[in-house]
């Protein structure tokens, strides 16, 4: 009998790996059905089940190099050959070839046998009434000579991993191992600090202010087998942060290629992002679906990617997704260091090639990611020179670094022209602030004392925010201050400084401070001032100590 001998393809599956080369010989006729069995592994963590449907039978044994010889091919059942059949002619198989023979020629043909036509088979067996035998990972098992389909099941693939294209092994001689292997999105969270302009971990900002977050996520290349993808971001709020604005201020862009950076849209030190996609980059918002619930927690899903992505061959080399969109802190923001207003989000993708992606259930997810935002809080005590004892009815304009004045309320004036008294104790606190450089003037003193003049700043400077990890931030926020003004105290935690208003600048060095807890370092200053003015410039510096934020 004559042979033709062929090199035929042993694994055809995105990222798997088969142990052992194989060669194969196709005889010129088919003959009776093989009876002996091959062991076959599958290892791996992607899934703890797999089930395994035989294509074709076949006299299997083992060649020279670790090759395996395959004799006598017939398909392995009537319901895999109708299953299979219509798979095969749609792609390109003669219709006039029809036989297990045929058939096998015909994949190993320029390598017909795709990771998405394997994909395809898999599909058209799961909905047929062809047999399948159940694979536990990790355990070896004893199947019938010839040509299998490795399909992992859906519910039993790991969290954090994903289902493989189907793989075709060569089952008979010696043992076979399959190891296949995931490739699978990753996503990331940041925020953007609006005094250098750059997406961070942690930033710090304004209480109701337009505070910006990015979602980040990156789906690998090579996913071959997907005739659809889509991915859903899940982000959960802390309760310190806004999300009324969420729904109307998100947007969504996908750019071609795992590799390269999330600049999207561009970004101004104003603390605002713009819309406009930037080059590479498609506005993909109108095909998304957002909701947002009550507590905080909204999904953004996006949709076919591969369709947003202009087809398949664009999407093989992988996809990059970028949301954008406001959350400020609220009025129940955390203040200070102590836990900050963290902002978490993990990724949901599909299970597998085969999973149905209309609902939930084919989807997995990544573990999360996160980001957080601080805001700091200034007291302003008004005070006489005799005794420092607390004075109210001191009118002071405190502007920040926008041109808006303090009001009565605890809001900003656009307009710059709110004040504020000081009550019975002598007290206005500037609440939840953005680092930066706060104006003080005092335009009326209590009745008996004399204003300052002119204007005095008060410096509140933020450090170590940006950081690669939320766990890995350590804030250090440095706060100055002009004579008259005098920092007095600080509370690290609560993220609350105490400074007093002088009626009459002081000529004394200032006196130390011994902080109340162990986490925060305080040091006093004293120094001039330039501009012809003489001036005590007082810094206190709180740093946090090492650890993460409570969630």
């Amino acid at each position: 009998m004559n042979k033709k001998v062929c090199s035929f393809p042993i694994l055809f599956a995105l990222l798997a790996l088969l142990i052992g080369t194989c060669a194969v010989v196709f005889p010129a006729s088919a003959q009776a059905a093989p009876t002996s069995t091959g062991s076959i592994t599958v290892s791996g963590t992607v899934a703890s089940s797999y089930n395994a449907y035989q294509i074709f039978s076949a006299n299997v044994v083992d060649g020279d190099s670790d090759a395996k010889i395959a004799t006598d091919l017939v398909w392995a059942s009537g319901a895999v050959r109708d299953a299979a059949l219509p798979v095969l002619h749609s792609a390109g198989m003669p219709n006039s070839q029809t036989t297990a023979q045929e058939a096998a020629e015909w994949l190993n043909t320029d390598f017909h046998l795709t990771s998405a036509l394997s994909a395809q088979l898999a599909r058209s067996l799961q909905s047929s009434d062809a047999a399948s035998v159940a694979l536990n990972a990790g355990t070896t098992a004893e199947l019938s000579c010839g040509y299998w389909l490795i399909v992992a099941k859906d519910d039993a693939i790991s969290q954090n991993e994903a289902g493989t294209a189907p793989i075709m092994a060569l089952v008979g001689g010696s043992a076979v191992i399959v190891k296949p292997k995931a490739a699978t999105p990753k996503v990331a969270k940041h925020v953007l600090e609006d005094s250098t302009a750059a997406w961070q971990k942690a930033a710090d900002a304004t209480v109701a202010d337009d505070l910006y977050w990015r979602l980040s996520a990156t789906v690998p290349a090579g996913l071959t087998a997907y005739d659809t993808y889509a991915v859903q971001f899940v982000d959960t709020m802390s309760a310190g942060l806004d999300p009324s604005k969420v729904a109307a201020s998100i947007h969504v862009y996908v750019a071609a290629g795992a590799d390269g950076g999330f600049d999207a849209v561009q970004t101004g030190k104003d603390g605002r992002t713009g819309t406009k996609a930037a080059k590479g980059w498609t506005d993909i918002t109108a095909q998304c679906s957002t909701k947002v619930a009550a507590d905080g927690t909204f999904t953004v899903r996006t949709g076919d990617l591969i369709a947003a992505l202009g087809g398949a061959n664009a999407f093989t080399a992988g996809a990059r997704v970028v949301a954008v969109y406001n959350a400020p802190l609220s009025g129940d923001c955390n203040h200070g260091i102590a836990k900050g207003n963290p902002n978490e989000v993990y990724l949901r993708y599909p299970r597998s090639p085969l999973a149905d992606q209309s609902g939930d259930a084919g989807f997995t997810r990544t573990p999360s990611d996160d980001a957080c935002a601080y805001t700091w809080d200034l007291a302003l005590i008004k005070r006489g020179s005799d005794g420092d004892k607390p004075l109210s009815g001191a009118v002071l304009s405190i502007a920040d670094d926008r041109g808006r004045t303090l009001a009565a309320d605890g809001t900003w004036d656009a307009q710059g022209k709110a004040t504020v008294t000081t009550g019975e104790d002598g007290r206005v606190t500037v609440s939840g602030v953005d680092s930066g450089k706060l104006e003080v003037r005092e335009l009326k003193a209590p009745k008996g004392y004399t204003a300052f003049e002119g204007t005095r700043s008060v410096t509140v400077k933020a450090e170590g925010l940006d950081v690669d990890q939320v766990a890995a931030a350590k804030p250090k926020v440095t706060v100055s201050a002009e004579s008259p003004l005098r920092v007095d105290a600080a509370d690290a935690g609560k993220g609350l400084v105490e400074l007093s208003v002088l009626n009459t600048p002081s000529n004394e060095v200032s006196r130390g401070f011994m902080p109340s807890t162990g986490d925060r370092t305080l040091v006093l200053v004293t120094a001039l001032a330039v501009i012809g003015v003489v001036a005590i410039v007082v810094a206190l510096v709180i740093k946090r100590g090492g650890g993460r934020h409570d969630k």
